[in-house]
């Protein structure tokens, strides 16, 4: 079994839970606000950028950004750790996705980067797996890497435990999957046989739309990132179905502890107009083409350059940046990751 195929399988909730984390906190936020519920969730999830300036304002950019009327870039960091865990730096982020948001089209465009990505980290000065940018130098370092990477500002961030996964689904009562084939998998405690999903249509809880997200082995990578886009919209028709307060509040609730950002509350409840699509909102995936490597035998995801190339145009088109954005190459070390 490959390395790849060993990595903590809760790394797969973020590729499903996170695209919509902002629209399911807008959403939130202005059903809930006269409870001051989400309000009282963001203001307790805020940490500002050490490395930026009082607007907390990207380097990348001119002037600071507002949500409500200017395009804008959130980078989702999901951490495989405990509430208390995620305070500290020393773990490793296990997804990381960079969203585009257009405030005119209210179209989104994100692309998933592997963890194992060998990119520059920024800080360190060496070529090393994404994943131990926020183990080294955490979420500063993350988002600096992040912006090296692609060349675009990175203005907000959010960073999710995955505990928030199944809760969330099940603060939902649920969401409606037509299972495709029987299932019998391991839960979010990796014991064996613990999940059983019948054929057919079904209302899945959140454990159990883990196994139907993670599963590999009735079908391939492609049929499961077909799954992964069926739950991501079960999500959102089941988050804007609800008309009641008490049910946004208990999902806010179910988020709690597992967010860290530094999006204020009035920022996010900008969010609400991309909600108010619904399952019209244009949602596109990038996909970062690559190959396995081994370097002094640690693996590596190497990056396709072109491919590379053609999500940083899309990104940047999407948040109309017109011109390249300066962005110097530092001299960095060719040396092997002290962690693997």
């Amino acid at each position: 079994m490959t390395e790849q195929k060993q990595r903590p399988i809760k790394k797969i909730l973020l590729l499903i839970l996170i695209p919509v984390l902002l629209i399911l906190i807008g959403v939130a936020a202005y059903a809930s606000y006269l409870t001051n519920t989400a309000k009282e969730v963001v203001e307790n999830s805020q940490h500002k950028l050490s490395s930026r300036s009082l607007e907390e304002k990207s380097k990348l950019r001119v002037e600071k950004v507002d949500p409500r009327v200017d395009n804008i870039s959130v980078l989702f960091i999901g951490v495989d750790a405990s509430s208390d865990e995620m305070v500290s730096g020393s773990t490793r982020s296990d997804a990381l996705i960079l969203a585009t948001f257009n405030e005119k089209e209210k179209s989104v465009k994100m692309v998933s980067i592997p963890r194992d990505s060998r990119v520059e980290l920024v800080g360190r000065d060496r070529m090393d797996k994404i994943t131990h940018a926020h183990a080294y130098g955490d979420i500063e370092m993350t988002v600096d890497t992040v912006e090296k990477l692609f060349n675009v500002p990175v203005d907000y961030y959010a960073r999710l435990n995955f505990d928030a996964f199944i809760q969330i689904i099940d603060a939902l009562d649920g969401i409606e999957i037509d299972v495709p084939f029987a299932i019998v998998e391991q839960d979010s405690h990796r014991k064996k046989n613990a999940i059983k999903i019948d054929e057919g249509l079904q209302t899945l809880t959140g454990e159990q739309a883990l196994a139907y997200a993670r599963t590999r082995k009735y079908d391939g990578d492609l049929e499961r990132g077909h799954r992964q886009q069926e739950i991501l919209k079960a999500v959102i028709n089941k988050l804007l179905s609800f008309k009641s307060v008490s049910k946004y509040s208990d999902v806010m609730k179910s988020i709690g502890e597992n967010l860290t950002t530094n999006m204020s509350f009035d920022e996010m409840l900008a969010f609400h107009d991309y909600a108010y699509e619904g399952s019209n909102i244009d949602i596109e995936m990038l996909t970062l083409n690559g190959k396995a490597a081994r370097i002094d035998e640690l693996y590596y995801y190497i990056l396709d350059e072109e491919n590379l190339e053609e999500a940083k145009t899309k990104l940047r088109q999407h948040l109309t940046l017109e011109e390249p954005i300066e962005n110097n190459a530092t001299n960095f070390k060719e040396s092997s990751s002290d962690i693997e």
